[in-house]
């Protein structure tokens, strides 16, 4: 190697380096404030979100106190007396509704879509997955209560009741009149509106399976339920768990549809039958009529508790991927 060769090696050894930290060029630090801004930003509208249904709550939950207010069936505007519990109670009996019925479909379509379907099968049932996400919550609504109720107040109500109606101790859960909306039908309702986000999910992440794993596990003789339950889930779990807590956050805060199907009725029921109400369809409805300042907060308070139980699952969904993640990380170490 010549001298003059030797005299440019350093040259080019500080050419191929990163430049330092502080060296950074306009454009570079250009994207860095716009990243930190558009992050900051987030947290800013997510305090002012908090900060806006605290201050509304307050009159309302000075009123009734937090804790009698949560447990509290009563809701009587002429007498400006006012209760969650009824909102809270149909909106986790119909997003767990959703979930026992949306959660296996949605994890057969998966499944069909990436081990059973034929190729030219794929695409199709696909893209008519992505479209039923992408239908308006007030089509589904409608849907329900003209199409969807009628035929179950018809057909499928009765059988229920006449089945799992008369199984003692829960059979309770399965009586009601034979009015088509009701808890169990936005239930229902709910199921169809999340199974594509679910199903998307789930598809997206089974493909993220290597094929080498599929074809070893075929070629020692598994099933395809075993190479699924052996090989498929233990490495997706993390993101189907992700995609069902999609769905779930989904159904909690779902208004159009629920509100056109569920009854909008205050009374407490243990009947899946009868109509009923949530939050955010107790809001929809009667957030314009509110006329005085407990009336309005009382709103408001129910858009917080829904917050907070929102917040609540996302969190403990989190913590689950979290741990599950780390015992992945522990095994496959």
């Amino acid at each position: 190697m010549t001298s003059a060769s030797k005299s440019e090696d350093p040259a080019q050894a500080a050419s191929s380096q990163p430049p330092a930290r502080g060296g950074r060029s306009f454009g570079d630090k250009v994207y860095l404030a716009l990243t930190w801004a558009s992050a900051v930003l987030v947290l800013i509208i997510l305090g002012a979100i908090i900060v806006m249904l605290i201050h509304g709550s307050l009159p309302a939950l000075r009123k009734f106190g937090f804790f009698h207010f949560l447990t509290s069936a009563a809701w009587n505007p002429v007498r400006e007396e006012f209760g969650a519990l009824s909102p809270i109670v149909g909106t986790l009996v119909s997003s767990l509704i959703a979930i026992v019925i949306g959660l296996p479909v949605s994890f057969g379509i998966a499944l069909f879509i990436t081990e059973l379907a034929p190729v030219w099968l794929k695409r199709p049932v696909g893209v008519a997955i992505e479209l039923l996400a992408a239908i308006p919550s007030i089509i589904y609504g409608m849907w329900g209560l003209f199409i969807f109720a009628p035929f179950f107040a018809e057909h499928i109500q009765p059988l229920l009741e006449n089945t799992l109606g008369r199984v003692p101790g829960l059979g309770i859960f399965f009586q009601g009149l034979p009015l088509g909306i009701s808890v169990f039908t936005a239930g229902v309702v709910l199921a169809i509106m999340i199974v594509p986000f679910i199903a998307s999910v789930m598809r997206d992440v089974f493909e993220t399976v290597p094929r080498e794993l599929r074809e070893s596990a075929y070629g020692v003789g598994c099933t395809t339920w075993e190479v699924v339950w052996k090989v498929i889930m233990p490495v997706t779990k993390v993101g189907v768990v992700g995609g069902i807590m999609l769905g779930l956050g989904r159904a909690l805060g779902e208004t159009m549809a629920v509100t056109f199907v569920i009854g909008n009725s205050h009374e407490l029921n243990a009947a899946l039958f009868m109509p009923g109400n949530s939050i955010a369809s107790t809001i929809a409805n009667e957030f314009t009529e509110a006329d005085g300042e407990i009336y309005t907060s009382a709103l408001i308070s129910l858009g917080l508790i829904l917050f907070i139980i929102t917040f609540i699952i996302l969190s403990l969904a989190k913590f689950m991927l979290i741990r599950m993640a780390r015992a992945q990380e522990g095994r496959s170490a």
